[in-house]
């Protein structure tokens, strides 16, 4: 079967999708050929577009012409820029019924004893100001797998995952209202999160963020222990009462056993990082139609990123189910616009400069991309950055494009298994949640494989459909919620990777 150099999105699009690099004189449509080399992943014009026209993929408007663009011609930077336009929010006028599947699918998962179902079994170390990171991190140390050598400290406890402690930048020098209620939310999120079978926070003692301020505000007595180094006596004390509070956890936390429970009990982190021009082709629809079947079976899956949603942002408030949540929305939306502004930034900074050497131009067309991680099903609910998620269905959290933390709030929000595409290759992971790694492109895969989960270019390719490809995720996800080690896994990947949104000023 010959296999077309091009991808066509949308029967109304002016441009084309190049599979590889194009060479001049190589035909794209009727009657077109290229007039200069199209790098692979990037755009073709194949019609005329006059200055100031829009320029349409998957349908949508993702820039306009700043210069006259001929056909055949490379569409990029040097010819697409941002516009203002117009956009129809109709909220909820694609709302639909989403029938659950009359068997649902299940898992092996950790059933703990408040019932909620854990995908891992990890015991944590928090930090509430950066001053106790180091000491958090020795205290973990001991326990520290070693991912080349094989030594494992931890051996006597096979059902104990890991000890990992998660440290901060921030929880000092910061105002005591929106950035410091947003830290606590955060370390909340953890502190309670359910693939944590036991918590310490540790704190230095003077810090803005009082581990008593955070266990009451987010109501944590109980659940977690505390130390301050200043009382317990320095860092050596400190270091030997968390190992000793380790010892002390592991042999309770090894006696789980994992049992047969329902895919509703996942909720799902959708993620991109590094992405490229067949994001929006292969990786991302094929998670979204992960998702969908997540959905379909009663599970949650929460899309984040709302820089990365810009401008795309009309095509969500359709699917929700209320006004209401489609409002939440758009007010996200003109909260960044807001935010950009005052910080002197322009949401159009993103995409960053790997995104735009892989073939995306504007934040419009990589949102429309984006969005697509999501698949077609209701919008329930939107949240802000580490609200616990408590509707199951398509839901919508408000967080940077910044892949680490973004994470990080999902996570937060009670994401119990992350999915992340990428075109370029990044490398992630984020305790205590499994992360996926699923590639757009076989190029990469092939090249970073000891990285990547699963490879999505094989829909480039014409191997598989998107649905095909998605099936196989969803096969994936289920099998690395029962147990199965991530590439990101193999590694340790996950705990450096924990980044709270930092808001407002240092002080």
């Amino acid at each position: 079967m010959t296999i077309s150099p091009v991808i066509r999105l949308h029967p109304d699009d002016g441009v084309l999708i190049a599979r590889a690099s194009l060479p001049p004189g190589t035909l794209v449509a009727d009657g077109v050929t290229t007039v200069e080399r199209i790098p692979s992943g990037h755009k073709v014009a194949i019609k005329p577009i006059a200055v100031g026209e829009p320029i349409k993929r998957y349908g949508q408007i993702i820039g306009f012409a700043t210069i006259p663009i001929a056909p055949g011609q490379h569409v990029h930077v040097q010819n697409c820029g941002m516009g203002d336009f117009a956009k129809d929010y109709a909220y909820c006028v694609d709302v639909k019924p989403t029938p659950n599947f009359d068997l649902p699918a299940t898992f092996e998962g950790i059933r703990r004893s408040d019932g909620r179902v854990a995908t891992r079994n990890y015991i944590g170390i928090l930090t509430s100001v950066n001053c106790s990171a180091h000491v958090a991190s020795l205290v973990a140390d001991v326990f520290k797998k070693n991912p080349f050598t094989g030594d494992n400290p931890l051996a006597e406890f096979p059902n104990v995952d890991g000890v990992v402690a998660l440290t901060h930048k921030t929880g000092c020098g910061m105002t005591q209202n929106e950035p410091l209620a947003l830290l606590r939310r955060t370390l909340g999120g953890y502190a309670r999160h359910v693939n944590f079978s036991h918590v310490i926070v540790l704190g230095l003692g003077c810090e803005v963020n009082q581990i008593g301020g955070l266990m009451e505000e987010q109501k944590l007595a109980g659940r977690l222990r505390a130390m301050d180094i200043q009382e317990v006596g320095g860092t050596r004390k400190t270091v030997e009462a968390g190992i000793a509070f380790v010892r002390e956890a592991l042999a309770d936390s090894n006696k789980v056993k994992r049992e047969s429970v329902p895919v509703s009990e996942l909720t799902v982190a959708l993620q991109c990082g590094g992405s490229d021009g067949y994001s929006g082709v292969s990786a991302n629809p094929a998670l979204g139609a992960a998702s969908d079947l997540i959905v379909r079976h009663g599970g949650t899956v929460i899309l984040s990123e709302t820089p990365e949603t810009y401008g795309a942002e009309h095509l969500l408030t359709r699917r929700a189910v209320s006004r209401e949540v489609g409002e939440k929305l758009v007010d996200l939306m003109r909260w960044w616009d807001e935010y950009t502004t005052r910080e002197g930034a322009e949401m159009n900074a993103n995409p960053s400069p790997g995104n735009k050497a892989g073939g995306l131009t504007t934040i419009l067309e990589k949102s429309l991309g984006a969005m697509a991680k999501a698949g077609t099903t209701n919008l329930v609910d939107v949240l802000r950055y580490a609200e616990p998620v408590t509707k199951r269905g398509f839901v919508f959290m408000d967080t940077p494009g910044y892949d680490p933390v973004a994470a990080t709030g999902q996570v937060a929000g009670g994401a119990n298994l992350v999915c992340f595409t990428t075109g370029r290759g990044s490398v992630f992971g984020c305790k205590p949640a499994p992360s996926i790694k699923l590639a757009t492109n076989t190029p990469m895969y092939k090249r970073m494989e000891d990285d990547m989960d699963v490879n999505c270019g094989t829909i480039l390719e014409g191997e598989e459909t998107v649905e095909q490809c998605g099936q196989r995720i969803f096969e994936l996800i289920v099998k690395t919620a029962s147990g199965q080690p991530t590439k990101s896994e193999s590694f340790d990947f996950g705990g450096a990777e924990f980044a709270p949104w930092v808001l407002g000023a240092t002080m």
